[in-house]
């Protein structure tokens, strides 16, 4: 069973969402009896170890880490340039100089570095999106018993994921809020909603299926449960609780009935990731030929960002939602997390 090789209670793991959250929220998970966890793209290891000296001292349960497992592109000048044309009008609007763009929130590969921050503390679980990394990489976690989770978008990357000693499989519906987990294409009309992802990934594979995307409560678990899912994950409905660190504009869209639009963009970041729709993806078109590879795209638009919402706007704010934002609930991690599992107090 799920619970049983992942040591906890409550078939609901918590998605790592990046840039709105940090250990307090994995913290309020774990010690509801869910899986809660901790996003570590945007960390260097010292900071992943300081995030898990504030874990290992306020809880025993078990707490995920998460990495990402893509491959840095080489800079390519021309897309660039190209981006920051694109960009110019906008931080003409906003005086800034768009040739001054310092460097933006970093996203890095896991790596040897981080095998070492993370050795002292042993942790009991770890996954990863983009794929896997090499299994030099992936040996030490082994090693000290950690159970290895990755992402798949399509049946292919499920597969791919269990030949190479996934313990559990999180099976990503196009539904779902922020970056697509895909790895062996980059073609999103591979990607299929959940329910028709779900079952065909719990039949090619041999271990556990997480199931993921627009899932917000005990009703969503039963259904997913119904096609083959051993526990679900959840992001987007963490969104509105106190221990997120989602900012006042980000919340107030997710409130907003008007803004329930969402879409696949890779503006922000280079890659496709599911958000609410604002200016940025409005007059540019959500998906784009003319950004930067991943994770380079997001130097440019950091600054915009950062002016904009000085000034009360989310014009250029990834404003990271699932097709589900009715489901956030303004409410403590761990009676969301109870009321997900059917266990409301």
């Amino acid at each position: 069973m799920l619970t049983g090789l992942l040591n906890i209670e409550l078939p609901v793991v918590q998605a790592p969402m990046a840039g709105v959250q940090d250990s307090a929220l994995a913290i309020a998970v774990s010690d509801a009896g869910g899986l809660g966890s901790l996003p570590c793209a945007m960390l260097d290891a010292a900071g992943v170890a300081r995030e898990l000296a504030a874990i290992r001292s306020a809880t025993g349960r078990p707490v995920n880490l998460n990495f990402f497992a893509h491959r840095q592109p080489a800079f390519d000048a021309v897309c660039d340039a190209q981006w920051r044309r694109v960009l110019r009008v906008y931080y003409d609007e906003l005086s800034l100089d768009p040739d001054d763009i310092p460097a933006g929130p970093g996203r890095a590969a896991f790596n040897a570095d981080m095998v070492e921050a993370l050795r002292p503390f042993a942790p009991q679980v770890v996954s990863f999106h983009f794929g896997l990394p090499d299994e030099a990489l992936l040996a030490p976690l082994r090693g000290w018993g950690a159970k290895i989770m990755a992402t798949a978008t399509t049946v292919a990357e499920a597969r791919w994921l269990d030949a190479r000693g996934a313990d559990v499989i999180i099976a990503q519906g196009l539904e779902a809020g922020g970056h697509r987990g895909m790895f062996l294409s980059a073609d999103v009309s591979t990607q299929l909603g959940l329910f028709a992802l779900l079952p065909q990934v719990v039949r090619a594979v041999g271990v556990p299926v997480l199931a993921a995307g627009g899932i917000a409560d005990a009703a969503g678990l039963a259904a997913a449960r119904a096609l083959g899912a051993s526990g679900v994950q959840v992001g987007t409905a963490y969104l509105l609780c106190p221990e997120a660190t989602t900012g006042a504009l980000h919340r107030a869209a997710l409130q907003d009935e008007t803004r329930r639009h969402s879409a696949l963009t890779n503006l922000f970041s280079g890659r496709p990731a599911r958000g609410l729709m604002n200016r940025l993806m409005a007059e540019c078109g959500p998906m784009s030929g003319q950004v930067p590879a991943f994770p380079l795209a997001a130097a440019a638009v950091a600054p915009l960002r950062a002016r904009a919402e000085s000034l009360g706007r989310d014009d250029f704010s990834p404003l990271w939602s699932g097709q589900n934002p009715a489901g956030c609930r303004a409410m403590p991690a761990a009676a969301l997390t109870r009321l997900i599992a059917g266990r409301a107090d």
